[in-house]
């Protein structure tokens, strides 16, 4: 299809800065940027994406150059063109409306539909144009995103949606409303048959499409400085009179309270998106993979105590250290889509050998700046409610799930326990206990209490030579016992929590050696190692199908 025809001009909207009282810049030698006030070369802005070459601030892209940044060339094929928009509420000067905007934009609609190329999968792909009554949802609008869904459902298809939108039209009253809900009816069947579903949320996004398709997708991105949100801001204050504070609403608030993945330049979108695709194409465990586990040798016993210090060691490798070391093309997907993102765990989808993953980490820092940011290990809730996300992100798509444990406890902070610290612990444990893929657990260092276990019920729990698994630190249960923190090297050595102790119990089904003075600078042995439990535990669990893993798992918990 030839975009070009679809468009009398290009034409640039800001998305940061003051509002615009009409929804298109003209075109022109020079514009100032709403955002720097710098005076900008038009074609200049244009060559570099629709970016303020000053300040790097993004103006709205057309729909046109979307598309073909996005899709390979000559890919793009249009669907349900040509539907044609009534008036419900009879709404005066509504269709004039809408008649002077197809002529005015070359579009039908607020959103073009069709099937495309990105990368080397085909994708069934959704694109809003802001020119179109601020690419509000009315009745064609919800019909050509529910036709795509029911399309995608039917041949297959991952469905990538470029959001933008003021909300629900208002012309068209209820029948408006009704398209969020036929909207998400046909998103939910897509995503029951297994189908992956990108959203990427651009300025602004607000209103009734927030509320449905816009923040539905397994993967939510964002532009930079998107305004992302229900009720947009002179919404808000307008209503209840309350003043936003400087970024409020913006993707770089999402993201920090948990609402989207990732923020992706627009330069580095269709790499992102095609990186995406590429972790979500199955492939089959290879059969008779090499087995390079290397049982550990019966030696020395070494004191619990002993065990205790190497696990809290500051040069230990931390959970990411392993995700770099073990995995390709690990993606890093962010946030509970309830309240925020915990650094204390990371979690993202990744391939080993071939095979697709989902990897979760308890992460401590390597130095004290970055401890602080991951709270020195210590979940929170909105942490745990994260990696219970990803798994059930991986049951969908059939992912085998492993988790790196490493922690001293779940946080005991007093906002912990306002969000729900022991309703997030216990429902990871409901969740996982069912979860409908393989899951293996590691523990690397510390594996402290109920913060651990929240992702340690598991398959397989392996554990490093010298790391600890404990129902509490030794110091916290010499305190409670005997009334004594200072006892807690006696502690250590009654509470039976060493690899070899926890072996003998079945509490963990095997120990992977380290080397002396066990560092990130000398983690060869302990990798080499794990790929080889990797490589066997995949290979096993290929051979078993859902309802025997399940089972098995259950009875492995259910013996104690």
């Amino acid at each position: 299809m030839n975009l070009g025809n679809m468009f009398k001009k290009n034409s640039y909207i800001p998305v940061r800065g003051m509002q615009q009282s009409r929804p298109e810049v003209p075109d022109g030698l020079l514009k100032q940027c709403n955002k720097c006030k710098a005076a900008i070369y038009t074609s200049e802005v244009i060559s570099n994406h629709y970016i303020c070459p000053k300040c790097n601030g993004y103006f709205r892209l057309p729909l046109k150059q979307r598309i073909e940044e996005l899709v390979e060339p000559d890919t793009f094929m249009e669907w349900d063109r040509g539907l044609e928009t009534s008036n419900p509420l009879l709404f005066k000067g509504y269709e004039e409306k809408i008649r002077d905007l197809q002529e005015k934009t070359g579009l039908d609609e607020a959103v073009i539909t069709g099937s495309a190329i990105i990368g080397k999968n085909k994708v069934a792909l959704a694109v809003c144009d802001g020119r179109f009554l601020m690419a509000s949802m009315g009745h064609v609008v919800g019909e050509k995103i529910t036709r795509v869904f029911e399309r995608a459902t039917e041949e297959k298809l991952p469905v990538i949606i470029f959001a933008c939108s003021g909300g629900a039209r208002m012309q068209e009253g209820m029948i408006s409303l009704m398209q969020m809900a036929k909207t998400a009816a046909a998103i939910k069947r897509h995503s029951d048959a297994g189908n992956l579903y990108i959203t990427v949320l651009t300025d602004p996004t607000t209103g009734g499409v927030t509320a449905s398709y816009a923040m539905l997708g397994d993967i939510i991105l964002s532009e930079p400085g998107a305004l992302i949100g229900f009720a947009g801001p002179r919404v808000i204050e307008q209503t209840i009179g309350q003043k936003l504070p400087e970024g409020f609403q913006r993707a770089e608030f999402q993201l920090e309270h948990g609402f989207v993945d990732a923020i992706v330049t627009r330069e580095n979108m269709k790499s992102t998106l095609s990186k995406i695709l590429f972790l979500h194409t199955t492939k089959e465990m290879p059969q008779g993979m090499p087995d390079a586990f290397v049982p550990i040798a019966s030696g020395e016993k070494t004191e619990a105590w002993e065990k205790v210090l190497f696990s809290r060691k500051k040069d230990r490798p931390t959970g990411m250290d392993y995700v770099r070391e073990l995995f390709s093309d690990f993606m890093e997907l962010h946030g509970d889509r309830y309240f925020g993102d915990d650094s204390a765990i990371v979690g993202g989808i990744a391939k080993f050998s071939g095979v697709p993953v989902t990897v979760i980490a308890q992460c401590k820092g390597r130095n004290t700046k970055e401890n602080i940011k991951r709270n020195f290990g210590m979940p929170s809730p909105e942490g745990y409610r994260k990696a219970l996300r990803l798994m059930k992100q991986a049951e969908k798509f059939k992912r085998p799930v492993i988790c790196f444990v490493d922690t001293p406890g779940a946080f005991c902070g007093m906002e912990a326990e306002e969000r729900g610290q022991g309703e997030a612990i216990a429902r990871n444990l409901m969740e996982m206990s069912a979860l409908k893929t393989p899951i293996l657990s590691v523990v690397i260092g510390e594996g402290g209490s109920g913060g651990a276990l929240a992702m340690a019920l598991a398959d397989q729990v392996w554990m490093l030579e010298n790391a600890i698994y404990s129902i509490l630190s030794p110091e916290g249960f010499a305190s409670i016992l005997w009334k004594d923190g200072k006892r807690a090297k006696e502690a250590a050595e009654i509470m039976k929590i060493t690899a070899e102790d926890l072996k003998k119990l079945q509490i963990v089904d095997g120990i992977l050696k380290e080397p002396e003075e066990y560092t990130r600078e000398n983690m060869g042995l302990v990798i080499e190692q794990l790929e080889g439990l990797l490589n066997r535990f995949l290979e096993e669990c290929s051979k078993k199908d859902v309802e025997e893993l399940i089972q098995q798992r259950y009875e492995r918990f259910r013996k104690f």
